[in-house]
């Protein structure tokens, strides 16, 4: 691990962002888009700033996942299919991407992207009521082992937006209302943060100076973004993942072009 040094100034800018990305992620996901950049810009080499963010990032799911569990906005049996299905996706992409340019990646998510938000606008009035009883336990166990696998394979490949995916696969496919989709995709990638975190951790690529105050703030930012959701339901959510989405977009374009 390379010795970096950081400035209060350089904490303080870094706390603020990651306590908005929490506040985005607890309701839409995406808090990377915000969080990570943060990091980075403190001049923070790019391995700490990845171990750093999620340590921050795990610690807000986490208070995020407690709140939508307290107020049974969550399918726990589903919710946990998903995360171990999660688990395996994301070790099996971390060997691929190795094999993988990167600049490929990031083309197929701009594929990906547009499709997405095609299905979102197309689908106006997903999320707006809890529909899954409708599918047999069958099919609602096969469908939370594929996208918990599918979207941890994402994350370990891509990374940006896994929970925006999870919370738009959980409501369309499974026809959960958005409040519940949030509170399962908050499990899913609850499990994918701490398989990452024990990596860096382990290796010593965490900055705790900067990484536990950045933590504190984006518990709080988590709190009020998951009271909002939870408050708000489909109404709150579905506009922030539209933006998440579009911050999405601008970034991975933005990495291609640049």
């Amino acid at each position: 691990m390379e010795t970096f040094v950081i400035t209060l100034p350089a904490i303080a800018m870094i706390c603020f962002f990651v306590f908005l990305a929490g506040f985005v992620d607890a309701a839409a996901g995406g808090g990377g888009l915000i969080s990570l950049p943060a990091y980075i810009a403190s001049g923070m080499p790019v391995h700490l700033a990845y171990g750093s963010n999620k340590f921050s990032s795990a610690c807000g799911t986490t208070l995020a996942s407690i709140r939508f569990f307290r107020n049974k906005a969550m399918d726990i049996p589903i919710a946990l299919l998903a995360a171990a299905g999660s688990f395996v996706g994301s070790g099996i992409a971390a060997r691929i991407v190795l094999m993988m340019d990167d600049a490929l990646l990031k083309r197929i998510v701009i594929f990906v992207l547009p499709i997405a938000a095609v299905i979102i606008f197309l689908n106006r009035g997903y999320g707006e009521e809890n529909n899954s009883h409708i599918l047999s336990k069958r099919k609602k166990i096969f469908l939370a082992g594929v996208i918990g696998l599918f979207i941890g394979f994402y994350d370990g490949m891509v990374g940006p937006g896994t929970g925006t995916f999870a919370i738009i696969a959980f409501s369309i496919l499974m026809k959960y209302d958005l409040r519940t989709a949030s509170g399962n995709a908050k499990v899913l990638n609850l499990a994918s943060n701490y398989a990452s975190l024990i990596t860096y951790a382990l290796s010593g690529n965490v900055l705790w100076a900067a990484a536990i105050p950045a933590a504190a703030c984006n518990v709080l930012g988590s709190y009020l973004g998951s009271g909002m959701a939870l408050k708000k339901g489909a109404a709150f959510i579905r506009p922030m993942i539209i933006v998440v989405m579009i911050l999405l977009m601008f970034k991975i374009v933005s990495d291609v072009v640049l």
